[in-house]
C-alpha cells in the first residue's frame, strides 16, 4: 500500500482505492493473492470506477456479489 512503501503513514479512502492498494488490502484480508490484473479485469468486464480510475471498495464489493449473482441464473 503506498503509505507502507514509501515511508509514510498514509490512510486509504474506500471510497477512492487504488487497484494496486485494493489488491493488496484483498490479498491480506481474504489470505489468498489478489492480483492488479484480476481487478483490472474486473473493471473490463464492468466493474464501476471513479472518474479518477480509483475504485470504490463498497461499490467494487456490489458489483462482485452481483456478478456472482448473474453467473448463477
Amino acid at each position: 500500500m503506498s503509505g507502507a512503501r514509501d515511508g509514510h503513514n498514509s490512510v486509504l479512502k474506500v471510497t477512492a482505492i487504488s487497484a494496486a492498494d485494493l489488491a493488496a488490502v484483498l490479498s491480506k484480508c481474504a489470505g489468498k493473492h489478489v492480483t492488479v490484473d484480476a481487478i483490472r479485469y474486473h473493471i473490463e468486464a464492468g466493474a464501476p470506477v471513479n472518474a479518477d480510475g480509483s475504485l470504490n471498495l463498497v461499490h467494487y464489493a456490489a458489483w462482485l456479489v452481483m456478478d456472482l449473482a448473474h453467473r448463477g441464473d
